[in-house]
Order: C-alpha cells, then structure tokens, then sequence
C-alpha cells in the first residue's frame, strides 16, 4: 500500500513563521519526518511524497491551498493519509485537520495524525480522523509517530481494529456492539460495588465534564466603568522581568501604565514564540491596545483605565494553567474593583 504525507514548513524544513504563508510544495520523495515515518511503516506501506505548506497558508486559504493538494493528489496512487505529528501546535493541527477532512471525503481513505490533548484541531477533527495522542513538542517525535505508524501497520494487513481507548487514538464518536460474556446488569452492579468500595472502575459510556461558565452581566455605563487590559500576546517589558516562557507559560506578569499613553518600542517587546515578532515589537500596541485605550479614556468613553496590564503567553499553554492563570488574575481585579476586562490575543 502506498501513503502520502503532510507536514508544515517548520517539519518540511523550509522555514519557520517567517514562512508560514507558504503555499503548498509537493515532493516526489520524503522531506524530513516522512522519511522516519516511512521507515516505521515498512514493508506493509510505502510513503511516496510529502506535502508542506505553511500553518497560516492552509487555516487562511484553505479553498485555494485544498484545491493545491487535489490537483496532486488527483495524479497519485495512494491508499493512506497521514498528517503531522502536530503535538500541541494549534495552527498546525488545525492545518492537519482541514487537510485530514478533507482528504477522506474526496479520497475516502483512512488518514491518520498525532496531536497533543490541548491542541484545538483533537476537539474540532476526531471524529474524521484516527488522531492518536501526542506529546506537547517536537521532543515527541518518535514516540507519536510510533503508534501511527503501528495502527497504519494493522490496517494495511486487514486486521482487527480496537477501541479508541485501546489503539491510543481520541474517541471518534462511533459506538459499535461488542460481544460480552457478561449481561449488562452483572455489569454495571460490578462497577457499582466497585465505586462503592473506593476501588478503580471503568464505565461504559465516558461522559466528558464540561466545566459550564456563566456569562457576566454587562456593563452598564462605560463611561462610569474602570477598564483593564489583559493579554496572551506575550508582551512584556524589554527585559523580561518575570521570566514568563515564550510558550507553555507557567506564569503570567503585570506591568505599571498608569503613566503612559502607548507602549514604548524599545521599551515594551513581545517574547511570544508563536508568530513573527517584528511587527509587535515595532508596535507592542498591537498587542496591548494602550493607545486605544487612552484614546476612549481621554473622549469620556470609558471612565478610566486601570494602572495595570496582565499579559502572558497563550501558545501551548495547557488549559490547566491558563485557568489557573484566569483565577489569579480575576482575583486581583475584582479586589481592585474593576469593571471590566479588555482580552486580547494573537
């Protein structure tokens, strides 16, 4: 069996966010992971060509870059699809998930990628796709392309295929019927006098917590309001004062601006490791709307700015974290009776 795989301009070794809106590139050969990828495949599947395009390209022109890969893929033999690894990545594993989507609509193969948890391509394309569960950086590589490749592996040969649970890929929503040597009440008794008794069980039928958060009541006259800025541009002072990480941020800062009106170049930069920084850093008001901000506080708009902005990170940062981050933030501003947050991000 033959596959072909698709990779960003960072893994197919064009370059990095300078080049994200790069179109798509087709390669009659392997380009950098495909070439690991299809080692682990042999002799089962040989991998033929990869695909790169960039992360902006493939989420802002989709229709145009789709339109791209058909026209190629159109020319090939192949009966496999594999996308990334794309860890926690989230432009990428979107890419990954349009391309994945796509691809087995029109192809109706199977396709198969790697993703972190975290990464918003797992909640938006697992259900079109065996997107199996991957580390948070490219650190992971071998480790996330192992089990692609396995699954790809058994599908090539004919064999059985497990639950979700049981390959490692995300729960695609497909319910089948599995023979049990067990009827359904003896089941569920079981795993009652499990829970019961404190010991360790496993339902059925998982049901996802959705933590529900209610909307905030809204402002009633802006112009009486006080206002603060809160971001995930990652735009902080020149010298870092708070070590806060250009990506999985474990840490957030707050800066004083009662006495400016716009950010500084060369005194405010952004440290955000998840696009090109020039222009920010030229500009950190792009980031963080002082200017804006003091434009309607000084027109009566808003009634004040508060002397503080918090920024931190948002590329890669796990939900736990940026929860956490949203708690301690939220304390803060509600001791120092502010009326309202502006968030802005990237």
């Amino acid at each position: 069996m033959k596959a072909i795989h698709y990779i960003n301009q960072f893994f197919g070794q064009i370059g990095g966010e300078e080049k994200a809106d790069q179109t798509p590139i087709f390669h009659d050969g392997l380009i950098g992971c495909s070439m690991m990828l299809n080692g682990m495949v042999k002799p089962e599947i040989e991998v033929t060509n990869t695909i790169v395009c960039g992360d902006n390209y493939i989420t802002n022109h989709t229709e145009e870059a789709l339109k791209e890969i058909f026209a190629f893929l159109d020319t090939k033999e192949f009966g496999m699809f594999f996308a990334g690894p794309a860890f926690m990545a989230g432009r990428y594993g979107v890419g990954c998930g349009i391309v994945c989507k796509a691809v087995s609509e029109r192809y109706h193969v199977p396709v198969i990628t790697s993703m972190n948890e975290e990464n918003p391509g797992v909640e938006e394309y697992k259900s079109v796709a065996y997107i199996f569960k991957g580390g948070r950086k490219a650190t992971f590589m071998k480790a996330d392309i192992t089990p692609m490749a396995a699954f790809a592996k058994k599908i090539a040969k004919g064999e059985t295929l497990l639950p979700a649970a049981q390959e490692g890929y995300f729960p695609r929503g497909i319910r089948a019927e599995i023979p049990c040597d067990t009827m359904a009440a003896d089941r569920v008794i079981d795993m009652l006098l499990k829970k019961i008794n404190g010991e360790p069980f496993q339902t059925e039928l998982i049901i996802p917590a959705m933590e529900k958060i209610p909307p905030a009541a809204p402002v009633v006259d802006l112009s009486k309001a006080t206002i603060a800025l809160v971001s995930s541009s990652g735009v902080v002072p020149v010298d870092n004062p708070d070590r806060i990480q250009s990506a999985s941020a474990q840490k957030w800062g707050k800066y004083d601006i009662s006495k400016l009106d716009h950010l500084p170049e060369g005194v405010f930069k952004t440290i955000h490791a998840g696009f090109d920084p020039a222009a920010m850093c030229a500009v950190p008001d792009r980031g963080v709307p002082l200017d804006a901000m003091r434009y309607f506080e000084k027109q009566g708009k808003i009634g004040k700015l508060y002397d503080y902005f918090y920024v931190t990170v948002g590329t890669g940062t796990t939900q736990a974290f940026a929860a956490k981050f949203g708690r301690e933030i939220a304390k803060e501003l509600h001791d120092a009776h502010v009326d309202a947050v502006i968030l802005t991000s990237t």
